[in-house]
Formats: C-alpha cells, sequence, structure tokens
C-alpha cells in the first residue's frame, strides 16, 4: 500500500509585481486550470529540483536587448500617462550603481 506523505507546514510568502501582470498571469493561469498560487508552487518545486531556474535568463543576445530596450520605452510611456512622481537624477543613478552590480557579481559568478 501507498503510503501518504504528511503534510508539510503551510507559509505565505508576498510577491510584487505590475498589476497589468498579474491580470495577465492569472488569466493564463485560469487558462490551463491552474492558480497563480499553484503556479508559483510549480516554479518553486521546479527550482528546488533542479537547483536552477527552469528557464533561460539572458541579456547577452541582441534579441534580449531589443526586448528590453521595447520594455523600457513601454515602460517609460507607462510612467508618462501615470500619475508617480519621476525619478530624481539621485534615484535614477542609485538604479545604474545597483544594476552595475549585479551585472559584475553575475560575470563573477561565471568565471
Amino acid at each position: 500500500m501507498i503510503e501518504m506523505a504528511k503534510t508539510m507546514a503551510q507559509v505565505s510568502m508576498t510577491v510584487r509585481m505590475d498589476s497589468q501582470l498579474k491580470q495577465k498571469f492569472d488569466a493564463f493561469c485560469s487558462r490551463i486550470g491552474m492558480s497563480a498560487n499553484t503556479a508559483m508552487n510549480v516554479f518553486a518545486n521546479a527550482v528546488v529540483r533542479t537547483q536552477s531556474i527552469p528557464f533561460r535568463i539572458s541579456a547577452n543576445s541582441p534579441e534580449a536587448e531589443d526586448q528590453a530596450l521595447r520594455e523600457f520605452r513601454e515602460f517609460k510611456k507607462m510612467v508618462a500617462a501615470s500619475d508617480r512622481p519621476e525619478l530624481t537624477l539621485d534615484e535614477i543613478n542609485e538604479e545604474i550603481r545597483l544594476t552595475r552590480e549585479e551585472m559584475a557579481a553575475r560575470e563573477k559568478a561565471t568565471l
């Protein structure tokens, strides 16, 4: 007889994302008969099982750079259309500094 796995303690996790992305994610999950919560659990299980992100993440190709530029322009339009205040020069410089640190860390990790 197959023994049922003991129930593990459940915890809650909060994820912040753009509201439009959330709506699209929820709609996709609904189309495939899965809740967003289940999808996140599937993702987490795949990461733990494979000890890697279960898809390729890369910005080292012209296509990815083009996509990033398109996304930046779209984000810029969204910000212009919103009532959010624009970033200050100090905030922009801090974002650039953090991005450069992340890039350097990724490069160092691949050496």
